[in-house]
């Protein structure tokens, strides 16, 4: 469904020394995501897990390599405020991510009440999203993403923010699309989720996957790393 075929990216540097460096954020990555998997991603701050799904969705480019997702199939970056016009209100940037993930006008309006019952947001759904706390956001994107309908679904850490109550709730729902044979993708920092929730994980170091397999044995790999 998805495949990242010996994928690297790399940006140019300015030392402190003014030498030109290279900072290489991942190296030579290859892994194939199948349909119906659910993938979680692994790893200290600043390995390349958020670089990875945002090469995924065609955010970003390799430097070299390729990334490749079967014709048809239809993706969906959910990240806290990615997107997200900041003068716009809830409402309105609900709609415009709908559309934006495949959605026609009529089925996005009717998406929207749904999105606000679920996201709990109340009057703040009509409020302009710049005045949102973190929290509000991770509910308003993560909401938006269920609602609609994508074939592979990309989440970067926003099953970890925002009260308690909400995660589990959202937790919940993620299964609930899991079982019904949704592909997913995502990132986090929370062991228990990973391994709640994934059938498969990969954990990431240094620009690299070091391991890739059952979820309790990732773990441990990610364990003796910190």
């Amino acid at each position: 469904m998805l495949s990242l075929e010996e994928v690297s990216l790399s940006y140019q540097s300015r030392r402190q020394s003014f030498d030109h460096g290279s900072h290489h954020v991942l190296e030579r990555v290859s892994l194939e995501i199948h349909e119906g998997e659910t993938l979680g991603i692994i790893g200290r701050n600043g390995v390349g897990k958020t670089t990875m799904l945002r090469l995924m969705a065609g955010i970003l480019a390799p430097t070299s390599g390729r990334v490749r997702q079967h014709p048809g199939k239809t993706s969906a970056l959910l990240t806290i405020g990615l997107g997200f016009r900041p003068d716009l209100s809830g409402r309105d940037n609900a709609m415009l991510a709908a559309m934006l993930q495949g959605a026609t006008a009529r089925q996005a309006r009717g998406y929207l009440e749904e999105i606000k019952a679920f996201s709990e947001l109340g009057d703040s759904f009509e409020e302009r999203v710049k005045t949102y706390s973190a929290g509000m956001l991770a509910r308003l994107g993560f909401t938006t993403a269920l609602m609609t309908h994508v074939d592979i679904l990309l989440v970067d850490e926003v099953l970890s923010v925002g009260d308690a109550q909400f995660r589990e709730k959202a937790q919940k729902a993620m299964i609930e699309r899991i079982t019904g044979d949704q592909t997913v993708v995502f990132v986090s920092h929370m062991e228990g989720q990973v391994r709640d929730i994934c059938n498969r994980a990969i954990c990431i170091e240094a620009g690299r996957i070091v391991a890739d397999g059952a979820p309790q044995a990732v773990l441990k790999t990610y364990r003796e790393l910190r």
